[in-house]
């Protein structure tokens, strides 16, 4: 509305000065080279305003055609870039797709049309890579990498290739370019990291943990954090020994609830005699978590104290987690010590129905110490031969004799204390509680009970034969074994970390030859000189 009556208005007041100038006539008088011409004011004005209109056509005019050829290499330029960025569109969805001729084809033409755009560059390392054509796909990582704008992806792009390749060390010197150019880059970081912890770098790796703190968050950090102090105080137990106990009790203040933290603090600390402090770090991470080690710790706080004393103590302990089966262990074994058979029936009876392979073992035991019967100890050794298995370290498929920092596949703090797989044992009939002798009360019959540790979330299985396992005192060296065969454990295969990566080797759908490309999308064209250009398209 408002434009209309700014319209109206202007008609107005240029018919208010016609009119003005209609009411006041006037000659105009002209003399050059001998000539006069003499005309009216308004003849005049109109004249002149022809004038004008004429010269700047004919400028215009003048200024297109000088400017065509330059014109007309934009509108090329223009058209290239344009089919360019269709060729890259449908490669990139081809990619996606799992289409490969499609992709390479859309690869070249990009290339052609647009050999200097990022995208192109990509599309081109992604497609290479569907092909299997690593030296092509290393080539355009290559190119992207010495760019500003593509530096990252480029270093990226190399960290997989030579993680495919099996090529630790351009691996590292990818991520390292990586991460220095962008410390906060989460994969770069997480890459460092692994290969420092890989290589028994601590110091480095905890450098390296510094550095990706703000990508994580404080639980992550924190529990990360200990853990490498850790591994770095069991380095330097022999070498520094106050260096070593000051990692350690950072790692316990970070991690109250890592166990070898806390049973190498606890060591340490009674050693110095700093009992109390050791017993205070001992409870607080037995009640996150009984562990065996946590209990033969806590046994050795005071050296010299008697059998009965140290059942005391471990009574003590699994008073706070009551109905916990490492706790009836450790009193149990504690007792044995002790000459206490009583107690130790008492405390294992809650778990004879249903023994795992420590429980039946010790109760072998008591039967050899207390009575000598060599019957019932071969019957609890049977029955330890079919019990299911204790928990364990365990990660990546293996099981170790010990507490590791990291995996055999070098992800950092991988190993859970929980049963192993193989160690599950089968459905088979199991001694009736009621026949067991030195039990209290008449516990009911048990028969065709499965065996399994409760919780663990898997059904029985059967277990291996007694000769198919492999005790802890025969593993190979450093400890791990590939659950169930006793053969050193293989690394498994590094998967891809590029996003928009579909690579014959990657899982994923497979590609599909026959889909049809996306139709390139084209806008009609607007006014006759426009439509005029189209026609050479």
């Amino acid at each position: 509305m408002l434009r209309i009556l700014l319209f109206l208005a202007s008609l107005a007041v240029i018919a208010l000065g016609f009119a003005w100038l209609a009411d006041r006539p006037g000659e105009v008088a002209v003399t050059w080279l001998g000539y006069r011409i003499e005309t009216s004011v308004m003849v005049a004005g109109l004249g002149l305003a022809v004038a004008v209109v004429v010269l700047t056509l004919l400028a215009s005019l003048l200024r297109n055609v000088l400017g065509a050829p330059q014109a007309l290499s934009r509108f090329m330029r223009h058209r290239r870039a344009v089919k360019g960025y269709h060729a890259i569109a449908r490669g990139l969805i081809a990619v996606g797709a799992g289409d490969l001729k499609l992709a390479r084809s859309s690869a070249d033409a990009a290339a052609r049309l647009a050999p200097g755009d990022p995208l192109t560059l990509l599309l081109t390392a992604q497609s290479a890579q569907m092909a299997g054509d690593r030296a092509a796909a290393e080539h355009a990582f290559r190119v992207m990498a010495a760019r500003d704008d593509t530096r990252l992806l480029g270093l990226r792009g190399l960290y997989v290739e030579a993680q495919r390749r099996r090529d630790a060390v351009a691996a590292r010197r990818a991520a390292e370019q990586a991460a220095q150019a962008a410390p906060s880059l989460g994969w770069a970081a997480q890459a460092v990291l692994d290969e420092r912890c890989a290589a028994g770098d601590w110091a480095g790796a905890l450098a390296a943990l510094e550095r990706m703190r703000a990508a994580l968050d404080r639980a992550e950090y924190r529990r990360k954090r200990a853990v490498l102090l850790t591994a770095r105080a069991e380095t330097l137990d022999d070498a520094d020994r106050d260096e070593a106990r000051r990692l350690i009790l950072e790692a316990v203040k970070l991690a109250p609830d890592l166990v070898p933290a806390a049973v190498m603090a606890g060591r340490r600390l009674a050693q110095a005699g700093e009992t109390r402090r050791a017993r205070r770090i001992l409870e607080n991470a037995w009640r996150a978590e009984p562990h065996p080690d946590i209990a033969a710790a806590y046994a050795e706080l005071r050296l010299g104290d008697r059998a009965r004393e140290r059942l005391a103590r471990m009574q003590k302990l699994a008073g706070m987690r009551p109905d916990h089966l490492e706790g009836a262990l450790a009193v149990a074994r504690a007792a044995v010590d002790a000459h206490e058979f009583a107690t130790a029936r008492a405390a294992l009876a809650p778990y004879l129905a249903s023994p795992t392979r420590r429980v039946a073992m010790l109760m072998a035991e008591i039967e050899q110490a207390e009575h000598g019967d060599e019957g019932r100890v071969r019957e609890w050794l049977a029955r330890a031969a079919r019990a299911s298995g204790d928990p364990a370290w365990t990660a990546d498929g293996v099981v170790s004799e010990r507490w590791r920092p990291t995996t055999p596949s070098g992800r950092l703090d991988g190993f859970v204390w929980k049963v192993p797989m193989s160690q599950l044992a089968d459905t088979r009939p199991v001694i009736e509680a009621a026949t067991v002798p030195g039990t209290t009360g008449a516990a009911p019959a048990v028969t065709a009970q499965p065996l399994f540790v409760p919780g663990s979330g898997t059904q029985p299985r059967p277990a291996p034969s007694p000769g198919g396992d492999v005790p802890v005192a025969d593993m190979p060296p450093r400890g791990l074994v590939d659950l169930g065969r006793g053969t050193p454990a293989s690394v498994p295969s590094v998967e891809p970390v590029v996003p928009l990566l579909h690579a014959p080797d990657d899982p994923g759908p497979d590609g599909s030859p026959d889909a049809d490309p996306a139709a390139e999308p084209r806008s009609p064209p607007r006014g006759p000189w426009r439509r005029f250009l189209h026609l050479f398209r």
